[in-house]
């Protein structure tokens, strides 16, 4: 099977299902799927498919462009950056990209690209060098976007562990994207019961106006919150989901990306965004860890090999709110992010559907936002 195709799904984790899960598109039961391939049913949801080979062929326009013969690797380092800092700015995190590359470019020898450079080597804590963040940005802010510019810059060299084992490759990419902002004692490692009675007794004491108790927001969750909830772009809260009900989820998750499918590599990467963002598995930023999955399911299974794609650049073009420039040339409107999630957290076929539709023509716009690049790289 070509790997452009998605590899994929296989069965549901033992117990119920969780609301709005995978499994719960193809059958409210605990029945294994296993023979009825998941994600394919998933792909024939009414208009999945075209969106998908639409956003495909929006993808394989850009893989064309002539420039990339030659300079593939400034289009991949300008594209990770921006498709980081869209993902940053959807959880809450905003920093304009020319404050972005203006920090980044103080870190750097004479003459590099600050895509390339990300935020260091593999494993720092943050930013290299002695500079702090620049002028006039919250420094928070600043540190999450740092670590998802360096989560993104290590994507590729994880597929390997993604395709073989995917939690591995989650804790890893909650390593890179948590390390300086998160303790040692969480980075990697996925919520438990006794976990989240501590996040929640410090989201309590957090707000009551205690700030040595409740941490930086970014150890409480990331996204900004709204009574211990994390709020994303377009102001949705997400439900909580249970230690437990997020361990048998992610084992699902993980059974049905590590069995054949014959699903397109855009409705694995939908599923699995989804999937992550309800589940919420390490209980902070996982929002970024969840657009960075799908980002890594569109490298690893060959529809973007190169990370070529802005991929979040274009969910964040969507969930513009009224008053934003730009247009999509589509039917999505202002917070289509948080609509679309919120359709895939209520489950069932058409909420699924409704997530999946958006993702590919977000995917279809971060293809023309790396193509608008390829084009100010041939002007020179």
């Amino acid at each position: 099977m070509r790997p452009g195709t998605g590899r994929g799904p296989g069965e549901a984790s033992p117990g119920k299902p969780g609301r709005g899960s995978v499994c719960e598109v193809t059958a409210r039961s605990a029945v294994p799927v296993a023979a009825a391939d998941p994600l394919s049913q998933v792909a024939a949801i009414p208009g999945v498919g075209d969106a998908a080979t639409a956003a495909r062929a929006s993808v394989d326009t850009l893989l064309r462009h002539r420039i990339l013969r030659r300079r593939s690797a400034e289009v991949t380092a300008e594209a990770s950056l921006r498709a980081a800092r869209a993902s940053a700015a959807l959880e809450g995190h905003d920093v304009p990209l020319d404050v972005l590359r203006a920090h980044l470019s103080d870190q750097l020898p004479a003459g590099e690209v600050a895509g390339e450079a990300a935020v260091g080597p593999t494993g720092s804590g943050g930013p290299t060098g002695s500079g702090g963040p620049a002028a006039g940005t919250d420094a928070e802010n600043l540190g999450v976007t740092l670590g998802t510019v360096r989560l993104y810059a290590e994507l590729g060299t994880l597929a390997p562990a993604w395709e073989r084992a995917p939690r591995q490759a989650l804790a890893r990419m909650h390593l890179l994207a948590g390390r300086g902002l998160l303790p040692d004692t969480v980075l990697g490692r996925p919520r438990t019961a006794g976990s989240d009675a501590v996040a929640g007794g410090r989201a309590a004491a957090a707000a009551g106006g205690s700030a040595a108790a409740g941490g930086s927001a970014a150890a409480r969750g990331g996204a900004a919150a709204r009574g211990g909830e994390p709020v994303f772009a377009g102001g949705l809260s997400l439900p909580t989901v249970s230690a437990l009900e997020m361990s048998a989820r992610l084992d699902g998750l993980t059974a049905v990306l590590t069995a054949p499918t014959a699903a397109p590599a855009i409705v694995v990467a939908a599923v699995v965004h989804g999937e992550l963002l309800a589940i919420r598995p390490f209980g902070a930023l996982d929002g970024i860890i969840a657009r960075a999955a799908a980002r890594l399911v569109l490298i690893s299974r060959g529809l973007d090999p190169k990370a070529l794609v802005a991929t979040d650049v274009g969910h964040l073009e969507l969930d513009r709110p009224a008053g934003g420039t730009g247009d999509d040339g589509g039917d999505e409107q202002a917070g289509a992010y948080s609509t679309a999630l919120a359709a895939y957290l209520a489950g069932g076929p058409d909420g699924v559907g409704t997530w999946v539709r958006h993702c590919a023509t977000a995917v279809g716009l971060a293809a023309r936002e790396s193509l608008a690049v390829c084009e100010a790289l041939s002007r020179g």
